[in-house]
């Protein structure tokens, strides 16, 4: 959701970088492009008229300086203050109960993605946390959602609490009353939503606060809405005391403007946000690795991160072992594939994946993504186990009428086999070249970290501090 803006901020970062010095011109000019960049954005206008000026305060104040870029001395500056604005360096703590369980009462308007907001949360906990947690189904008016938070527990492996009918408040109630019984240690409310806000729906929610006692209450704002996102958390915080909000839909081509905005307007943090459509799609929200996303530097630790839970380390050190002895075969190629569309699922997808790699951000073409269509690695891996072993291991004797027969094996057609051939003789050869350089050691996992090493120095040698980048949970 941040492309647009770090498409912005390149642009900007390179023609200071053409200047010998900060002046009060070429830093008034920066701060318009910025200010016009967050408008385009959706940024609230009393936020961005408050960053900008103490940006260009700080900015200003740094003219003379000598022997530092001034694009870095620039960035430096945006690069802090937009950590302020998303909430600063230091994570909030969740509020554990350790006297029971802990409750999280989730609201938000209908639409949000509340419901498999739920779910993500209680995968989440669960894995992350080693929590266990219980859903209790309050959403009692739209219709259909006890059965959607059923399916999506059995999907998790996480117990649903649900009634035939009853009011929400007494649902909430026996919930938790159920899961200290079970020895759950968290209970995760879905309550109703509405189009829009209403009296009915606040009394409702206030009641479920009043007998359930939640220990966090947290907001689930779509993230493509805009300023109808800030105005509404508004009212939410006014009526129910919000402790955390958290984004959904972030993968999508939302304008930014309610992330950047939600924390300086209602003073609540952020907590999470949803990065695609897979219930593992949900990461904490860390400002200043956003602010580098925002910034066109990438995201290497998050992506090194995120490639670590998805890549099975001992397979690709195996693979890897392969290439070198020029044994890498269709079985190879395929454990690749998968791999690749495991992390793309935990990145929001390939765009997701893109941004996070610094400097893809700026100069990625518009809509060059949308174009790549990521179900062909899919069509790829059943094209290759309807393959014999032999035929695996030298796809040289995949003649045209052993094509066919894979073709209709796969349900594809005789044009995806012939592409899944090209393509993997076109690794095969790029594996062969990287093996004659000396440097093919780096597809075994050092590249990543050399990678991440490398943003991390060049982050600190524009003065910007990494330990924020890293909260304890």
């Amino acid at each position: 959701m941040f492309d647009s803006l770090a498409q912005r901020f390149s642009r900007l970062f390179a023609g200071l970088g053409r200047t010998s010095r900060l002046t009060e011109a070429n830093v008034a000019e920066g701060i318009q492009e910025v200010r016009t960049a967050l408008l385009e954005a959706d940024v609230n206008l009393d936020v961005v008229r408050g960053f900008t000026d103490r940006v260009q305060a700080k900015a200003v104040g740094l003219a003379r300086l000598d022997g530092v870029a001034p694009a870095d001395q620039f960035v430096k500056i945006v690069h802090d203050e937009l950590v302020a604005l998303l909430g600063g360096s230091e994570t909030p703590k969740i509020r554990w109960n350790d006297r029971g369980p802990t409750v999280f009462m989730m609201v938000g308007l209908q639409g949000t993605g509340k419901t498999t907001t739920c779910g993500k949360l209680a995968m989440y906990l669960k894995k992350k946390e080693g929590k266990k947690p219980l859903l209790v189904a309050a959403d009692v008016k739209r219709p259909a959602a006890v059965e959607q938070l059923k399916v999506i527990g059995a999907q998790i492996d996480v117990p649903v609490y649900s009634e035939d009918g009853g009011r929400p408040e007494k649902i909430c109630a026996r919930g938790v009353q159920k899961a200290i019984e079970t020895g759950r240690d968290v209970v995760i409310l879905d309550t109703a939503g509405r189009l829009h806000i209403d009296a009915a729906l606040m009394d409702e929610l206030e009641d479920v606060r009043t007998k359930a006692s939640p220990h966090e209450i947290w907001l689930v704002v779509d993230a493509q809405v805009g300023q109808d996102a800030v105005q509404s958390a508004r009212e939410f915080d006014r009526r129910l005391a919000v402790t955390g909000l958290i984004l959904s839909k972030t993968d999508g081509d939302a304008r930014a403007g309610a992330a950047l905005s939600l924390r300086e307007v209602t003073g609540k943090p952020v907590r999470f946000v949803g990065t695609g459509e897979r219930l593992e799609a949900l990461e904490p929200f860390v400002p200043a690795r956003v602010a580098t996303r925002i910034l066109g530097m990438g995201d290497v630790v998050s992506l090194v991160e995120k490639a670590q839970e998805a890549v099975d380390q001992d397979e690709a050190r195996e693979t890897a072992e392969r290439m070198f002895r020029d044994a890498w075969t269709l079985d190879d190629f395929k454990s690749q594939l998968k791999q690749f569309r495991a992390m793309s699922g935990k990145m929001g997808g390939l765009k997701g994946m893109m941004g996070m790699i610094p400097g893809m951000a700026g100069n990625i073409p518009e809509g060059a993504l949308e174009r790549v269509d990521e179900k062909q690695f899919q069509r790829y891996e059943v094209a290759i186990d309807s393959m014999t072993a032999p035929e695996r291991y030298d796809p040289q004797l995949l003649d045209g009428q052993r094509k066919a027969r894979v073709a209709r094996g796969s349900g594809t057609s005789v044009a995806v086999v012939n592409e899944l051939l090209k393509s993997f003789k076109m690794m095969r050869r790029q594996v062969k070249d990287l093996k004659s350089k000396g440097i093919l050691g780096r597809l075994a996992g050092r590249q990543m970290d050399k990678d991440k090493q490398k943003q991390i120095d060049e982050l600190r040698r524009r003065g910007i501090d990494l330990t924020d980048m890293f909260p304890t949970s």
